[in-house]
C-alpha cells in the first residue's frame, strides 16, 4: 500500500507497438492486464470502470494507427485521480472532432462521443516528431 489513501501501489504499464495490424488488439490486451493487476489492489469504483478505460484506449490507439505511421506507445499508471492513459503518435496533428460518418463507416464517434464524454482530463501534449494524448479517467 502506499499509505496516503490506502490503494495498492500499481506498476506503470508502458508498451510499444509498430502501429501495425493488430496493434489496437495488442494494446487492449496490455491494458486489460494492468487494469486486472490494478482492480486486485484497488477495486475500481464502478462495475463499469475498466471497460470504459478500454474503450478509451481502443479509441485512441486506434486514432493513432488510423492518422499517424507507427509506432504507437501507450502508457497506463494509477494515481489518486483515476487511470492516466497516453498514447503517443508521430502525427504533430492535433485531435480534429469531426461529423460521424454513418454511411461510409470512416469513423468521427471517437473524440467527441466516447474519449471527450468518458474521461475526466484530457491534454494534449506536442513534441518533436509527434504528440502525446493524456486521458484521464475514474477508477
Amino acid at each position: 500500500m502506499d499509505g496516503s489513501a490506502g490503494r495498492a501501489v500499481q506498476a506503470p504499464l508502458c508498451a510499444a507497438f509498430d502501429g501495425g495490424p493488430g496493434t489496437c488488439a495488442h494494446a487492449r490486451e496490455s491494458a486489460a492486464a494492468f487494469l486486472a493487476a490494478l482492480s486486485a489492489g484497488t477495486p475500481a469504483s464502478d462495475d463499469g470502470a475498466a471497460d470504459k478505460v478500454l474503450l478509451v484506449v481502443s479509441e485512441l490507439v486506434t486514432n493513432a494507427v488510423r492518422h499517424a505511421p507507427g509506432p504507437v506507445v501507450l502508457t497506463l499508471s494509477a494515481s489518486p485521480a483515476g487511470v492516466r492513459i497516453a498514447v503517443r503518435d508521430t502525427s504533430t496533428a492535433l485531435p480534429v472532432p469531426r461529423t460521424p460518418d454513418l454511411v461510409s463507416g470512416s469513423g468521427g464517434f471517437g473524440w467527441p462521443a466516447i474519449i471527450r464524454r468518458l474521461a475526466t482530463r484530457i491534454d494534449v501534449v506536442t513534441h518533436p516528431g509527434g504528440k502525446e494524448i493524456h486521458a484521464t479517467m475514474p477508477w
